[in-house]
């Protein structure tokens, strides 16, 4: 059995990969992290497995003072991120790995969009806009926080390219206020869409297929109300065998590499400022920009 009771975080980490290399799961003592002693706690733990790409085990008790630990080896490979593309269209649809992910259910991802949500008073917004909506997790949270009756007298409309994401999202909200579009993001014109007083979109405008910038820009000019507001959500993690792990995976790079996510939030953020939005940045595992109208 292995002891990390008297060890440095140095020497856990490094005998973890090690162990690591070879097995798929790690199993070792620690000491208990509810003493009041300088033991480490739960959080350095998950924090620890989920640096090694690893989930961790339910604890068992050994005594008083010690407790067992296991870390087994997420499933790389089971991943939507690096799964097989057999139908473009339909890669984030109702058979995709990505589709039975529900961010809502994740505190860090909650947390931060819920008050993305209260800061641009979504209660008072009257026509909201979704950007890659898929099965309709956006709009479910909003429907949970507000009340029925003011989220009934909300027009909402999301636009998708998966077909099968979009039949699922119109069972969940069978409600005329509720609109799903099936159509190329980029073409969004074609639609004729009604301006938003809030355009939401959530790991969408950084899909290689759009140009981010110029895309950008258009929404502010020609899809959003003068009073309108902004949440974007930038994801900085990659989902990998169902768990959430921190850190978004640039091109080229065999570790979390973050300069084109910063590039595209800064510029979202000069670009929005110039136009007499305050925005605020928050998140972590998704890094959420929301921007209102100065003096609205």
């Amino acid at each position: 059995m292995i002891f990390f009771t008297n060890k440095t975080l140095l020497e856990i980490s490094t005998k973890i990969e090690e162990e690591l290399i070879e097995n798929t799961q790690i199993t070792f003592i620690i000491e208990n992290p509810d003493l009041e002693l300088n033991s480490r706690g739960y959080k350095t733990w998950v924090n620890l497995a989920e640096l090694h790409f690893c989930k961790i085990l339910t604890p068992k008790i050994i005594n008083t003072k010690l407790i067992e630990l296991t870390f087994k080896k997420l499933n790389r490979e089971n991943s939507f991120h690096s799964a097989p593309i057999i139908n473009q269209q339909e890669k984030y649809g109702t058979e995709s790995i990505f589709f039975n992910i529900n961010k809502n259910e994740e505190p860090t991802f909650l947390y931060a969009y819920k008050k993305a949500l209260e800061s641009v008073k979504v209660q008072d917004r009257k026509n909201i806009l979704n950007l890659g909506i898929n099965k309709g997790d956006e709009f479910e949270l909003i429907e949970q926080l507000i009340d029925k009756k003011l989220f009934d007298s909300i027009q909402f409309k999301g636009i998708d390219h998966s077909q099968t994401a979009l039949e699922y999202a119109k069972k969940r909200f069978p409600k005329s206020n509720v609109k799903f579009y099936r159509q190329d993001i980029n073409k969004i014109k074609e639609l004729n869409l009604k301006k938003s007083d809030l355009i939401i979109s959530i790991g969408t405008l950084q899909s290689p297929s759009i140009n981010y910038k110029p895309f950008l820009m258009s929404l502010v000019q020609e899809h959003l109300t003068p009073n309108g507001a902004f949440i974007l959500g930038f994801p900085n993690s990659r989902w990998i065998d169902s768990e959430l792990i921190y850190g978004a995976k640039a091109p080229n790079y065999p570790y979390s590499e973050m300069s084109l996510l910063y590039n595209d939030v800064i510029f979202a953020k000069k670009y929005l400022q110039q136009k007499k939005f305050r925005v605020t940045i928050t998140g972590r595992e998704y890094i959420f920009l929301t921007a209102t109208r100065i003096g609205i």
